[in-house]
């Protein structure tokens, strides 16, 4: 399994060479761009694209179980990309592939000092779990997910650290263990929502709390009028 991809002739060789032949031919400052990107800014922009998920939805959360089951698979996207990680171990360790510039020469290497194996990569598997998981909770975020991730896929190749089948592995790995283990993670994480939901401490973290004013207008005699005064008052004082 180590030698494979090691042809000239393999389109899986064929294409790396052709989207990384894009970096000899970018400017400078665009390469440590796509570098950073590719390598960290990705990363950090799905973090934060599940954390607008949530605080979003916790805004707009109609019933309690509802809010519980939304931040439930919102917490899943990155458990998921966590247990895709761990299950990439083994599937490294059995291929044995090396990086594409140790087999192949000519190719503009954006990130120096790689040397762990290359098939399948952790940043497009950690990505589309991300993306899939939130794409389970909220469709439109999770489609703008899946797009990052497919970026993610693109740099890796441009930055001449994975092979384009590195990606796609990646891409099947991350999807894979988000679906198949949702229904499994729902289960036990909707509880645990539930029960944050109920703690008046912790609550505002599964669905954003009412103000005083719309509690108080929640409380028969106590609605307020267009003065803010108690209705309830008002007829006291008359």
């Amino acid at each position: 399994m180590a030698g494979l991809a090691q042809s000239g002739s393999n389109p899986d060789v064929e294409l790396l060479y052709d989207i990384n032949g894009l970096a000899k031919d970018a400017p400078h400052w665009f390469d440590r761009v796509m570098e950073y990107v590719g390598e960290y800014g990705l990363l950090f922009g799905m973090v934060l694209l599940v954390l607008w998920c949530w605080w979003t939805g916790r805004r707009r959360a109609g019933s309690a179980q509802e809010a519980a089951s939304s931040v439930a698979a919102l917490v899943w996207a990155p458990l998921a990309a966590g247990v895709a990680v761990l299950v990439n171990v083994p599937i490294r360790g059995f291929v044995e592939r090396p990086r594409p510039f140790l087999e192949h020469e000519g190719l503009e290497v954006l990130v120096k000092g790689k040397t762990d194996f290359s098939f399948v990569s952790d940043h497009a598997t950690i990505t589309m779990a991300m993306a899939v998981g939130l794409f389970v909770a909220n469709r439109k975020f999770g489609l703008v997910g899946i797009g990052l991730a497919l970026l993610e896929g693109f740099c890796r190749v441009y930055m001449g650290v994975h092979y384009p089948t590195d990606v796609v592995g990646g891409f099947a790995l991350g999807t894979a263990v988000a679906l198949l283990l949702s229904p499994v993670a729902m289960a036990l994480l909707t509880p645990v929502a539930e029960a944050m939901e109920r703690s008046p401490r912790v609550g505002w973290l599964i669905r954003k709390r009412p103000s005083v004013e719309n509690r108080d207008a929640l409380i028969p005699g106590t609605r307020q009028d267009s003065t803010g005064k108690k209705s309830e008052e008002r007829d006291l004082a008359a």
